[in-house]
């Protein structure tokens, strides 16, 4: 990716995780943002005294100024790269991915975020995974690694190791993946993810529609399998066909909202402006 979009974002509620940054913070103190104000015998500090606010006070009481300290969060991106995500129709898949990931490296490291990867199949990817870093010129790099790596395997396993290695201090988590998962597996990664703000990223293909004729033969592959299809393509099936994905992005739609932020869908394109405006929940 040769030009550097920004994504702008915003934890949902407050973070805490001691270090000094661009979101709103669980603390107060004596310098940030004002906040609101509190009785002197709750926050003895003389220096923040507020003469209007005491003043106004009918019983005399004495009135400080607090101000909401500011923190710093960890952005992560946990991507899926079994052999599904190895599709390319309207766009090539990993592409979207790699832009994707490295928009969001620059502009995390750019506001004082930390970045961190971790791409999985059925394992963990150590060859792709990047621990959460500051260093920009490293978290874009990592980022666009993922434009060369070869989806593989049956099953995205490795995101539950994933999940127990970015334990701890609640992060923003962006969960990449086209979400082609057994519903059991699926709720119990959610759930691994849980005490984390959650953004999950849907990628979609306009081809796997748009291909499909109302009527005649059509060659399937599964990537997973690797197993060829030839199947009679026909009006009653091409409706099934379609309900059926409608489903599945309705149940994704439904264990999103669980667990707070509903999916974002990347179809055929990245957009940056429109993933800012869903992770500023405008």
């Amino acid at each position: 990716m040769t030009e550097r979009f920004d994504i702008a974002y915003r934890p949902r509620g407050h973070v805490s995780n001691g270090s000094v940054g661009a979101h709103s913070g669980v603390d107060v103190g004596g310098i940030g943002v004002f906040r609101d104000h509190a009785r002197f015998i709750q926050f003895p500090d003389a220096r923040r005294i507020d003469i209007r606010a005491t003043m106004r006070d009918p019983t005399g009481e004495t009135h400080v100024r607090r101000f909401e300290q500011r923190n710093s969060i960890d952005v992560y991106a946990l991507v899926d790269l079994s052999a599904s995500m190895g599709f390319q129709g309207a766009a090539r898949r990993l592409d979207l991915v790699a832009d994707l990931c490295a928009a969001l490296a620059f502009s995390s490291t750019r506001i004082g975020d930390r970045f961190g990867l971790a791409a999985c199949d059925a394992t963990l990817r150590n060859d792709l995974l990047l621990p959460a870093t500051r260093a920009r010129g490293a978290a874009v790099a990592a980022a666009e690694r993922l434009r060369d790596a070869k989806p593989r395997g049956a099953s995205a396993q490795g995101l539950l190791e994933a999940a127990g290695l970015i334990a701890g201090r609640r992060k923003l988590v962006l969960l990449i993946s086209d979400f082609r998962w057994p519903p059991d597996f699926a709720r119990r990664l959610f759930g691994r993810l849980a005490q984390h703000d959650l953004a999950p990223i849907l990628l979609a293909d306009s081809a796997e529609e748009r291909d499909l004729p109302r009527f005649g033969l059509v060659e399937l592959d599964d990537l997973e399998s690797g197993a060829r299809r030839l199947v009679l393509m026909r009006p009653s099936l091409r409706r099934r066909w379609r309900a059926r994905e409608a489903e599945r992005r309705d149940a994704l739609r439904r264990l999103a909202l669980e667990h707070g932020r509903p999916p974002f869908v990347v179809d055929d394109t990245f957009d940056a402006d429109a993933l800012s405006r869903h992770l500023l929940g405008l």
